[in-house]
């Protein structure tokens, strides 16, 4: 089982949500280079809405067995059985091969990581940042498998967003929270931050940044 915070370093190729877009997932390949030639970390949110949710889950981790040090792979706030039950992946197994199938991914889920760091300080995330979350450290007491909670630092790494209304407030997808600049700041500023990317938002252009250029919402991002 990977760490929980993967320490990794440049070059390497960020992507953001894929949701079940296959060809998506293969047109990165193509633009940016196969692995193990390109490096790649997967920011989650790889299964529901797209119709190809076990292609593109199954060639990432195939691709993450063969080149386990070329592959990195994060959990998003769809890589939950609550969630994806309702929003698509579980009747595509259902429907094509068998609940077991989605079982046996929903258990591997559970023991994805978290977070990674690029260079020491390139923060990466699906979500973003937890009003709870004060150092990094604090990420290696969350064991697993587990499942995605409610409330608390797991839940806010997969579903809080930034906000122009600075402050944390209550997020309006009813789960977690919202984040400002100034929550970006101080976050940076103690764990020794240069830069948060993140996915869990549809952007124009591919990437959209906030707290002047500190957090990059991005479908794809190489440093």
């Amino acid at each position: 089982m990977d760490p929980i915070l993967l320490k990794l370093s440049s070059p390497i190729t960020v992507v953001g949500d894929l949701h079940g877009q296959y060809d998506d997932l293969l047109r990165y390949f193509k633009r940016c280079g196969m692995p193990p030639k390109t490096k790649y970390l997967f920011l989650g949110d790889y299964v529901d809405r797209g119709r190809y949710s076990i292609e593109t889950i199954s060639l990432i981790f195939a691709y993450k067995l063969k080149y386990p040090d070329q592959i990195a792979v994060l959990r998003g706030n769809h890589e939950c059985s609550r969630v994806n039950r309702v929003y698509g992946f579980f009747d595509e197994c259902k429907r094509r091969y068998s609940t077991r199938l989605w079982k046996t991914y929903t258990d591997c889920f559970n023991c994805l990581p978290l977070a990674a760091l690029i260079n020491s300080s390139i923060f990466c995330v699906h979500g973003g940042l937890s009003p709870d979350l004060k150092k990094l450290d604090q990420l290696n007491l969350v064991r697993r498998p587990t499942e995605i909670p409610d409330i608390g630092i797991v839940c806010d790494l997969l579903w809080s967003d930034p906000d122009s209304n600075g402050g944390w407030h209550s997020n309006d997808r009813g789960v977690s929270y919202t984040f400002g600049a100034e929550e970006v700041r101080s976050f940076m500023e103690k764990c020794g931050l240069s830069l948060i990317v993140r996915a869990h938002q549809v952007v124009e252009d591919g990437y959209e940044f906030f707290a002047n250029k500190k957090v990059c919402t991005t479908e794809e991002w190489i440093s």
